[in-house]
């Protein structure tokens, strides 16, 4: 059966399929939507694109995204700097300071020990945790991850990390499903889970 769409539309379709959550008939749609745009429009978004990579940093203090090589939380020198926030990523930041709640630092490890996806120790910021909870002044730590397989897993890696730190370690409990990306959770189910978190 012959081709009805343009190569062009294909080749763009295709590549829309490698984004998270977006199918074939949606990165159609999408590919569709932005052939009507304005070239201008069109224009900017790959700009924006292209540029990404040499726009965004990964900050030297907790590794979240940044646009300098510190972010702007490590910056903020109202933080709590003796709270520390250990997450998944950066979308996990963005979730909790939605909130409001939370007044700590973060560090971000960048994922979760999945020796099926092969995300194993190296490929975490596990050491350079142990090295910062070691060098600063930490009196908690809140881990703050999935409890999903790979959440628990990392978490017990965390505390042999820090175990002989003498740092209380509390855990987000109260209002988060189990295998629940803290992600899409709601600020009212974030603060609960602050509020409410146990000691590990």
């Amino acid at each position: 059966m012959a081709a009805v769409l343009p190569k062009a539309v294909r080749e763009l379709t295709q590549e829309l399929t490698l984004l998270p959550g977006v199918g074939m008939k949606t990165a159609q749609r999408l590919a569709l939507h932005l052939l009507r745009q304005q070239r201008g429009t069109t224009a900017r978004l790959a700009e924006t694109i292209a540029t990404l990579h040499d726009r965004v940093q990964t900050c030297s203090v907790c590794f979240s995204l940044a646009d300098d090589a510190m972010c702007a939380i490590c910056k903020d020198p109202s933080r709590t700097k003796s709270t520390l926030c250990i997450v998944e990523d950066a979308l996990d930041v963005e979730a909790i300071e939605r909130t409001g709640s939370y007044t700590g630092v973060y560090h971000v490890l960048g994922g979760l020990l999945s020796p099926l996806a092969g995300v194993g120790v190296d490929q975490l910021t596990l050491k350079e945790l142990a090295a910062r909870a070691e060098k600063e002044a930490i009196q908690e730590v809140i881990i703050a991850l999935e409890h999903s397989m790979e959440g628990e897993a990392t978490t017990r890696h965390i505390m042999s990390y820090i175990k002989n730190l003498d740092i209380p370690v509390t855990r987000l409990a109260r209002g988060l499903p189990t295998g629940g990306d803290i992600e899409f959770a709601d600020a009212l189910t974030l603060n609960a889970a602050f509020s409410g978190r146990t000691k590990v």
